[in-house]
């Protein structure tokens, strides 16, 4: 079985996009949405919800009847969670589980209890399995969530026995994005033709590094700034990264996203034709099937 994640830089630079273009293109696979704060694959594939499970992954603060309203864990606290009363209570959206006041409170009446983060999910578009997730708003436990959406994801693909797990990750370099692409067998890594679009891509470049995982580039868009475009090529061309292809901008993106469906799955338009081209070329890298590839896309 073998794992490839699709990330990028920064959010809406069109990974989802290919993720999605992905899910309908290979073979005996099942796909992961890794973007657990805001995640949209399945508005792709318009799946049935299989399965649900809680995810508790931190802990936070409560107060009982003990309190006497000293005021030391309020002073202790360094993120101001501590609401006054009688007892004092816990603000659950401030709390950071630091465990400070429950060491500081001298009648023991703060406990660490376990807070529920998000819920994970199983479902399913006709043969197709997807594992995704929600992460709580204001928590800040995505890595954990993701780890449990990939163990998720594993194991469907282990019982099914699917070849693939094709994972839709979290934008940017933070934990979620790490989280994304340890262990998996290839990073695609979605560029923009732009100037921040440049600097986003170094970072995420060097955070895959980091990991030892083989990777390439995909420029989506490229022709909306070809300046740019041949920059992002002579860089990757200078520290040796491999170029999967170039996206064009196309209408037919948008159209086939308001179908809730992949823009590979309407037909023949130069986006999916492009795409076509990266997912031929991406199997030959990660020793796939070979596959003729005709040569449809203006590079």
């Amino acid at each position: 079985m073998k794992q490839i994640a699709v990330v990028s830089g920064k959010g809406g630079t069109g990974k989802t996009t290919l993720s999605g273009s992905l899910s309908f293109l290979f073979e005996n696979h099942v796909m992961a949405d890794c973007d657990v704060d805001a995640p949209n694959l399945h508005l792709l594939m318009e799946p049935k919800l299989l399965e649900t499970h809680e995810y508790f992954g931190g802990k936070k603060a409560e107060i009982d009847d003990r309190c006497t309203a000293c005021g030391i864990c309020m002073n202790t606290c360094r993120f101001s969670a501590i609401i006054p009363g009688t007892p004092y209570k816990v603000d659950p959206y401030a709390c950071e589980g630091c465990n400070a006041c429950v060491l500081t409170c001298p009648e023991g009446a703060i406990t660490l209890k376990e807070s529920k983060s998000g819920d994970y999910f199983l479902s399913k578009a006709a043969e197709l399995s997807l594992s995704h997730a929600l992460l709580t708003p204001g928590e800040e436990t995505s890595g954990g969530l993701i780890a449990e959406v990939r163990k998720l994801a594993l194991k469907v693909a282990e019982q099914e026995k699917r070849d693939y797990v094709i994972i839709d990750g979290a934008p940017g370099i933070g934990c979620a994005a790490s989280s994304s692409i340890t262990g998996v067998n290839y990073v695609i890594i979605v560029a923009e033709p732009t100037i921040s679009g440049m600097h986003d891509l170094q970072r995420i470049v060097e955070t895959t590094r980091h990991f030892m995982r083989k990777f390439g580039i995909v420029i989506n868009k490229f022709d909306l700034n070809t300046v740019k475009a041949d920059e992002i090529v002579n860089w990757c061309n200078k520290e040796k990264i491999e170029i999967l292809g170039k996206i064009p901008f196309d209408p037919e993106v948008r159209n086939s996203a308001i179908r809730a469906e992949p823009v590979v799955k309407s037909g023949d338009s130069p986006a999916a034709k492009a795409i076509k081209k990266i997912y031929y070329k991406l199997l030959k890298i990660i020793g796939g099937v070979n596959h003729e590839v005709s040569d449809t896309c203006d590079e």
